[in-house]
């Protein structure tokens, strides 16, 4: 049972205290780290109470697994995004983020754009047979271009997004064999603190609703920031 770690969890995702949480559930701040150390259990409407307040089920609260602060976690943020122009390359196969990613990698050397900024996110057109039978995947990766940045000869579409919200997250040292399981569980725990502090996603065709950016730094590691377009 995860019911003491995931309150602890929840507790901290919404900047709540022992003794707020303990002042709105009308017990004492002991009875509440007694609930989070796993020692006693709360009675059920205090159960449902608890669920009210952060915006899951019984079922989540006892049995799930909210533990997002492993390491690869940083702080969950609101970040503005400034306005940019971008073009896009979609990839459908067993492992299409490299392929996508290689392709406008391609395009910023034709462009002659140093330190290209790219993003990419999943697509998600890939028919029942393509993902069950095959196993396959959609990707669409992009290349943010400079300001001016003229890409006519490629012959692809620019598109444009205007200024936007995010709420983000940054993955620390993503391992190359560990990316299937941290990344959903990253989008998990955006999603998680967006229920409970009554943040609502934004859903656009104008802007987009999500992406990554996956860099390195001075020493070769991997990092990953994680977008969420908000309202």
């Amino acid at each position: 049972m995860n019911f003491g770690k995931n309150l602890q969890i929840l507790r901290k995702m919404t900047n709540m205290t022992q003794e707020k949480l303990a002042e709105k559930m009308n017990v004492s701040r002991q009875t509440i780290s007694k609930w989070e150390l796993g020692a006693i259990l709360p009675e059920v409407e205090k159960l449902v109470e608890l669920c009210e307040t952060f915006h899951c089920s019984i079922d989540q609260l006892l049995k799930g697994n909210m533990d997002y602060s492993n390491k690869a976690y940083s702080d969950i943020r609101i970040v503005t995004v400034e306005p940019f122009r971008y073009i896009s390359y979609v990839v459908i196969s067993c492992e299409p983020e490299d392929d996508a990613i290689s392709h406008v990698e391609g395009w910023a050397k034709h462009l002659k754009i140093e330190n290209p900024y790219v993003i990419g996110w999943d697509f998600p057109q890939v028919s029942q047979e393509q993902r069950n039978v095959f196993n396959m995947r959609g990707y669409r990766a992009a290349l943010i271009l400079d300001e001016g940045q003229n890409s006519d000869d490629l012959d692809v579409e620019t598109v444009s997004q205007g200024r936007q919200n995010y709420i983000t997250i940054t993955l620390e040292e993503v391992p190359d064999e560990g990316e299937f399981a941290i990344i959903p569980n990253a989008y998990k725990a955006l999603m998680t603190y967006m229920a409970i502090n009554g943040i609502k996603e934004k859903h656009d065709p104008a802007i987009l609703s999500c992406y990554e950016h996956e860099y390195f730094n001075n020493h070769g590691v991997k990092f990953m920031d994680i977008y969420i377009a908000i309202e």
